[in-house]
């Protein structure tokens, strides 16, 4: 057990911390699961970065990295369709697109074939992340009683912020992962022959 790993099962724990302040019925919940958020987000960069830099790079690491990454984003999603934030279809599509490329890429490596992951990925998760971050601080400033926080978050309402940038999340997970299939095309075709 090292740092990285260790970072990683944190990240892994926060999740529940997350969804309990996301749901607690006082004024400041959804600011305090806001922060608990960003310090699971910033052990994410921080362990991979880490893990590299000192050579600390395990077969745990690559397995539970992403699957903490997957908890977290994934709790949040969910959570917030449950709220009624964001469309249900809109979640689903998300998690299956992860599950779909996460089960391929597992199915692929134990017959020994290795999947290359591109540059968008990470600008998925960033855009994942950058989303939950936008809604948390939505949710956590709009009972806040100052006249330009209400119109801040009547413009939001009005001009249905929430939604469309929902939307460009989910259509820009479902283009990253076909993306992925397309990209790693001949090494699927190798494996499926």
């Amino acid at each position: 057990m090292n740092l990285p790993n260790l970072l990683t099962i944190l990240r892994i724990l926060l999740t529940p911390v997350f969804i309990i302040f996301l749901f607690y019925e006082h004024p400041y919940a959804q600011l305090w699961a806001l922060l608990v958020f960003i310090v699971a987000s910033v052990t994410d960069a921080f362990d991979g970065y880490y893990a590299r830099k000192h050579n600390l790079v395990t077969e745990s690491g690559r397995f539970l990295d992403p699957l903490a990454d997957k908890i977290l984003v994934t709790s949040a999603f969910i959570s917030f369709a449950y709220m009624g934030i964001i469309e249900y279809w809109m979640v689903a599509l998300i998690i299956f697109r992860d599950l779909f490329v996460t089960g391929l890429r597992m199915a692929m490596s134990h017959k020994g074939f290795s999947l290359l992951t591109s540059k968008i990925a990470k600008a998925k998760t960033g855009t994942q992340i950058g989303i939950i971050i936008f809604i948390l601080l939505f949710l956590g400033i709009r009972n806040i009683d100052l006249d330009m926080v209400k119109t801040v978050i009547q413009f939001l309402r009005q001009y249905e912020f929430v939604y469309y940038l929902s939307l460009f999340v989910t259509l820009f997970t479902v283009y990253t992962g076909l993306t992925y299939i397309y990209d790693n095309r001949a090494e699927i075709r190798q494996f499926l022959s």
